[in-house]
């Protein structure tokens, strides 16, 4: 990946909350995805100088499903989630790459249920715009993950072979960023 000379993010952006998401899907007995998302999402993108940081959260008892209520129960348990102990699944980033053609690749750390483990997204990035509400960036990532190694081995067996829940999760983070208006500025308006 060609990377840019100078990134173009300098000072701090929020995640906007209503148009940023972060979603999952994982394949159900070999035959479709299940989808769904956990859309209370908080995240910070810092520039300063040559680096830019990423930062991020998720509440897990917001997660939302198009199943039975039932769905949405078992996987706030502990087979799952475990959201009554780990309400929160969190990331930060160690490194983050940006090519001057928008691609972007983050790599960082990943707590679900307690576990932490290094993963890597890829993605795009929209470099920073004036809005007519402010200046506003986007960042939409993608990773595959392992349920395993966040400690979510429920699995049951077909009647005639495979599993019912694949191993493999896919993630999908997009995040709608709005620069932070440090306080002084608000004052002299």
């Amino acid at each position: 990946m060609s990377q840019v000379a100078a990134h173009p993010f300098s000072g701090t952006f929020r995640a906007e909350p209503v148009s940023s998401t972060f979603a999952f899907a994982v394949r159900h007995s070999d035959v479709f995805w299940f989808r769904g998302a956990l859309p209370e999402v908080a995240a910070t993108l810092r520039g300063d100088g040559d680096a830019v940081t990423l930062e991020g959260s998720a509440r897990v008892d917001s997660i939302s499903v198009v199943e039975p209520e039932a769905m949405r129960a078992s996987l706030l348990g502990p087979e799952f989630f475990d959201a009554e102990h780990h309400p929160e699944v969190t990331f930060r980033s160690t490194e983050i790459r940006l090519a001057d053609d928008g691609r972007a690749e983050v790599e960082g750390e990943l707590t679900m249920k307690g576990v932490t483990r290094p993963i890597t997204a890829t993605g795009q990035y929209s470099a920073p715009r004036q809005a007519p509400f402010g200046e506003i960036a986007g960042l939409q990532l993608t990773a595959t993950i392992d349920r395993r190694d966040f400690g979510f081995d429920w699995q049951m067996e077909m009647p005639d072979g495979g599993v019912a829940v694949g191993w493999e999760v896919e993630l999908d983070i997009d995040l709608l960023l709005m620069r932070e208006v440090p306080a002084a500025a608000h004052e002299g308006s």
